[in-house]
């Protein structure tokens, strides 16, 4: 296994592969960057809130996690869409599941910096 990448530069190597998923997403995904439109400076607005650690780390959790799934949903819906145009069943079971993902992880977000937030404003 002489041709086996380790150490630094596999992790060099993993990181690019990475930042190429990400400026695919940006470019290609609209959900995705409207998303970010919102999580940026949510995540941002955390740090000026008088919230506990544990709050801000809850709420800037969330937001992560609806990026992340929203990652996942669209590799679901590029890998659908590489094995053909034809509507089937499962193709369309597997996108609807991976936006229901998504639409759960968005309420999750609501529903947490609500519970924080509200009884401080009430």
């Amino acid at each position: 296994m002489p041709n086996q990448v380790t150490g630094f530069t596999r992790i060099y190597k993993a990181a690019g592969y990475s930042l190429k998923g990400l400026k695919a997403a940006w470019k290609n995904e609209a959900a995705f960057r409207e998303e970010a439109l919102v999580v940026v400076p949510a995540i941002l607005l955390s740090f000026y809130l008088d919230v506990s650690s544990v709050e801000r780390i809850l709420m800037v959790g969330t937001l992560v996690l609806v990026i992340l799934v929203e990652l996942l949903n669209s590799a679901v819906e590029a890998a659908i869409d590489r094995i053909g145009p034809d509507i089937h069943e499962l193709s369309g079971r597997a996108k609807d599941m991976g936006s229901a993902a998504v639409f759960i992880a968005i309420g999750f977000a609501i529903f947490t910096w609500a519970v924080i937030l509200l009884p401080r404003w009430l």
